[in-house]
């Protein structure tokens, strides 16, 4: 089935997002984490600008997949793989957001999304649609600004979004105010991303990669509008000839991905899936290292069933401050990983052996990898290490 075939909103298991004419327009992550839970029926929009890998004449579909991706917390709201609840999207529409993302658009750049045609599109738990194809020009070195009114008639449980520190810039709005190009009423959003869960653009590419992970593949910490985190500069040296669909998901764990939904959909798109869990497993999770290491196993075995000749490269549980029992679970994860991986690994790339201090302190992150005293989530200055070094091992281990 080609991409065109997949336009429904009955999300069968065989849809296949990133392979025929379309691939990811951008490295930002647009997975869920969290869903409105409003007191009553809202009417709000949400305008997100957005470095695409690539300007100039684009042909551009949006995909949407109404569930929540990964675990937020201890799921006291949000749980992975729960579908979201009906809404309706009111109006959307893509624009030149100039070269700074000030909740305005270019005047007279506004082109409509629609879905089958129609302006409007009811959505409803757990639907995975397409939008129809829009053209536009987008200068170099212009953000595409993509912005959508959506409503809910219920006071219930609603609209997946992701909830962690925003890396790209977003403004919201009371009301219908999708058409709007000036920035009146709109104000800065803070940890909320509303955008479609893929973008993509119509391109030709040698290959798929989805980049599975929590915040530290999301990039959470590092600047916003900056695209430093590591999976954006990986995805800059390797070029718009590859396409890459980053699924990084704060507080995410291998745990989430392991049942089989929503997130777990998203990865098996991919030819090739580069894998980086565990953090929140052996955090939040307080999985044992049998549990996490099983996990991990049920991931690659269903990505495997799904499409057998896809590639499998497994990252270390990156470094992130362990101590005691959670630092024995840490060692014994890694060692396992890097001397007998689950059946159906390629490749492993030893992460936590970039970002760790010299042993015996090397389940401590190396202090100017730290986002800040206290946060080990790893900074711009280590996403270009990791950088460095995943791309020199890469490119060797694929000669």
């Amino acid at each position: 089935m080609d991409i065109n075939g997949a336009i429904s909103g009955r999300g069968q298991n065989n849809e296949l997002i990133m392979r025929g004419d379309y691939t990811s327009a951008t490295v930002v992550s647009t997975t869920t984490n969290y869903i409105m839970n409003k007191d009553g029926a809202f009417t709000h929009t949400y305008r997100t600008y957005i470095k695409l890998r690539e300007n100039g004449p684009l042909n551009l579909k949006f995909w949407h997949s109404n569930a929540i991706d990964s675990t937020w917390d201890m799921g006291e709201i949000a749980r992975g793989s729960q579908l979201g609840g009906e809404w309706l999207i009111e109006a959307a529409f893509v624009a030149d957001g100039g070269k700074t993302p000030s909740g305005d658009v270019v005047e007279g750049s506004q082109i409509p999304v629609t879905f089958a045609g129609h302006d409007t599109k009811r959505v409803t738990p757990g639907e995975k649609f397409w939008s129809d194809e829009v053209c536009i020009h987008l200068p170099e070195g212009h953000y595409l600004s993509f912005t959508w009114t959506i409503s809910t008639s219920s006071p219930e449980m609603t609209v997946p979004y992701n909830v962690e520190q925003m890396l790209v810039t977003a403004y919201d709005a009371p009301g219908n105010v999708a058409h709007q190009e000036s920035a009146v009423s709109f104000t800065e959003s803070d940890n909320l991303l509303v955008l479609p869960s893929y973008i993509g653009y119509k391109k030709d590419v040698a290959e798929h990669i989805v980049f599975l992970g929590d915040s530290i593949t999301q990039g959470v910490r590092t600047t916003k509008d900056a695209y430093e985190y590591w999976v954006a500069r990986i995805a800059e040296e390797m070029g718009t000839n590859v396409g890459v669909w980053n699924i990084g998901s704060g507080w995410g764990r291998a745990y989430d991905t392991a049942s089989d939904g929503s997130w777990l959909f998203k990865a098996k798109q991919g030819n090739k899936v580069i894998i980086t869990l565990g953090v929140n497993d052996i955090d939040i999770g307080k999985r044992s290292a049998e549990q996490l290491l099983t996990d991990l196993t049920t991931i690659v075995s269903k990505i495997k069933e799904q499409n057998p000749k896809a590639e499998i490269i497994m990252f270390t549980v990156p470094t992130f401050n362990f101590r005691d029992e959670q630092e024995d679970v840490w060692r014994k994860v890694n060692q396992t990983i890097l001397t007998n991986p689950p059946e159906g690994v390629g490749q492993v790339f030893d992460v936590a052996n970039v970002l760790s201090q010299a042993a015996p302190n090397d389940n401590l992150l190396k202090p100017e990898y730290m986002s800040s005293e206290y946060d080990p989530h790893p900074n711009g200055v280590a996403g270009k290490a990791i950088c460095e070094a995943f791309m020199s091992w890469y490119l060797r281990e694929s000669r």
